[in-house]
């Protein structure tokens, strides 16, 4: 992959796959503690990237004109098999193609007919295309959810770590949200250096701002829900990171 999910990252996804209808680039900022420009921009890389691939509606075709799903299991040879699913996708009143990585059993198709005469049209033509059909099951409802994992902790977003990787020796690289009331907000990173609140271990690679990635400069002044990529050389991960926490935090740790 050439695009590495974060916190904010998956919590986008998780909102969406909740409800993409109605969820709102503000309301994920507020669920997130970030701005609303930082969440677009987000979902912009999200798509470029292929990752959010669209967004679809959920149908209930029985109460649409009492309309008939049906699961198709089938199977296809494997050298054949994603060539036979974009096939079978490009029938009439097929909706969804899975392919599955086994030897048999491995597409499973949906589809939707007015009746029965329009399922066994569809069968036909499944058959037609080589695609061996094993069973097919009239589907009662279905229901998705969010993936879990990527959903909100027990605890509230705060300027934790978002992100976190390790490099070659002891080095790491961290990503973190800036609150309003941490001890770096509204300084310059030269003023922060000056004052001990950076130094030689911690170097600002990136800030993203709203639908901005800045590149840093001694001018540059840290604002709130910056999101801020740091480099530790050290990998003094706690230390570095106590520049961007609430000062109220802070305090309640001493």
């Amino acid at each position: 992959m050439d695009y590495r999910l974060d916190e904010i990252d998956r919590r986008i996804i998780y909102e969406l796959m909740r409800d993409a209808r109605t969820t709102s680039a503000p309301t994920i900022a507020e669920e997130v503690n970030v701005s609303a420009g930082t969440i677009r921009n987000r979902i912009d890389q999200l798509e470029e990237h292929g990752i959010i691939r669209g967004y679809t509606a959920g149908i209930d075709f029985e109460r649409a004109e009492g309309h008939l799903t049906t699961l198709y299991v089938c199977n296809a040879p494997v050298s054949e098999r994603k060539a036979l699913a974009h096939e079978a996708l490009a029938v009439p009143g097929v909706i969804n193609v899975r392919e599955l990585m086994t030897g048999r059993r491995n597409l499973h198709i949906l589809a939707v007919g007015g009746n029965t005469e329009s399922l066994r049209r569809i069968t036909r033509a499944l058959s037609k295309l080589g695609i061996e059909i094993e069973d097919e099951t009239l589907v009662e409802s279905e229901t998705d959810g969010a993936y879990a994992p990527f959903g909100p902790d027990d605890e509230p977003p705060t300027a934790d770590a978002t992100d976190f990787i390790s490099l070659a020796g002891d080095a790491n690289v961290v990503d973190v949200t800036v609150p309003e009331d941490a001890p770096i907000v509204g300084l310059t990173l030269e003023a922060a250096v000056q004052d001990g609140l950076l130094d030689d271990d911690a170097l600002i690679i990136a800030i993203e701002r709203g639908d901005r990635v800045l590149t840093p400069h001694g001018t540059t002044t840290v604002q709130p829900d910056d999101i801020v990529t740091v480099l530790s050389r050290s990998g003094d991960t706690a230390s570095v990171l106590e520049t961007f926490v609430a000062e109220e935090r802070t305090a309640a740790e001493e």
